[in-house]
């Protein structure tokens, strides 16, 4: 495949990436031929799997809002993939102008148009990181002055922690990034799960071994010890569509056909 003007050479465009496929599938335009068509495969077996894509997207939204009513205003979002329209510091800094974002994403590409989509916005930036070495990020993250972790934090998660596989001891880089937050600081997580799903959408999401990113599903009380120690805020960890819908005819009757459990947490702990 012939590499598109601007984009470094060492960028491998013979495999779809997890990323890019996920910013198709919420309507953008930085993807490529291989992104889409696995992305018509998996949604050929799954119809309904672009709006469990969406509601991925409104769930953040919505818990993006609740973490600026609790007075946070400094947001640290793992694997963010391509912002696209209303991604986090759209709406962080609609509600609060001062609101910063750093942006973490694995995918080259994805952190290239990152930074182009975020040229002229000084309260934001990204940077290329890997969750499972949280320490780096944290570094880098700091090195930038944007974000103060003497103060309270928003650590996102969205869609992302069930890219690491249990090999990579999620449970321990999740502490490491929970250790790091102030007290007052929130934690957002979304993760795929097997629980409550019918085969075709399993089969569907055991496709992303096809990327470099293959997904780990895992059962809401595994997605619950993410948290550790912080107080789950309510409605706790659910289906996505049911955490805090924005008004009930959004959701449906069973509130599964997603695939995935969201929950929100905070650093109830004293300083020191």
């Amino acid at each position: 495949m012939q590499q598109p003007d601007g984009l470094p050479a060492e960028i491998d465009l013979s495999r779809p990436s997890a990323a890019r496929v996920y910013d198709y599938f919420l309507g953008g335009a930085h993807n490529f031929e291989i992104d889409r068509q696995l992305a018509e495969q998996i949604a050929a077996m799954t119809p309904n799997l672009p709006a469990t894509m969406r509601a991925g997207r409104e769930f953040l939204r919505r818990a993006v809002r609740v973490l600026l009513d609790a007075g946070i205003d400094q947001f640290l979002d793992i694997g963010s993939g391509i912002p696209t329209v209303g991604n986090v510091h759209e709406v962080a800094q609609a509600a609060n102008p001062k609101a910063r974002v750093v942006y973490v994403d694995i995918d080259p590409v994805a952190v290239a148009h990152s930074r182009e989509l975020l040229a002229g916005n000084e309260l934001t930036s990204a940077i290329h990181g890997d969750l499972r070495d949280p320490e780096r990020i944290l570094a880098e993250a700091g090195a930038l002055d944007l974000l103060d972790f003497g103060r309270p934090l928003g650590i996102l998660l969205a869609g992302v922690v069930h890219f690491v596989p249990d090999a990579d001891s999620p449970g321990a880089i999740l502490a490491t990034l929970r250790e790091a937050a102030a007290p007052g600081s929130h934690l957002v997580i979304s993760h795929s799960t097997f629980e409550d799903q019918p085969q075709e959408m399993l089969d569907a999401q055991r496709l992303s071994a096809r990327t470099a990113t293959e997904i780990t599903l895992r059962s809401r009380a595994e997605i619950t010890g993410f948290f550790g120690d912080w107080t789950i805020v309510e409605p706790g960890v659910v289906h996505m569509e049911l955490w805090r819908p924005d008004s009930s005819s959004e959701t449906t009757a069973d509130g599964q056909r997603f695939g995935a459990f969201g929950g929100v947490a905070r650093n109830d702990r004293s300083a020191g």
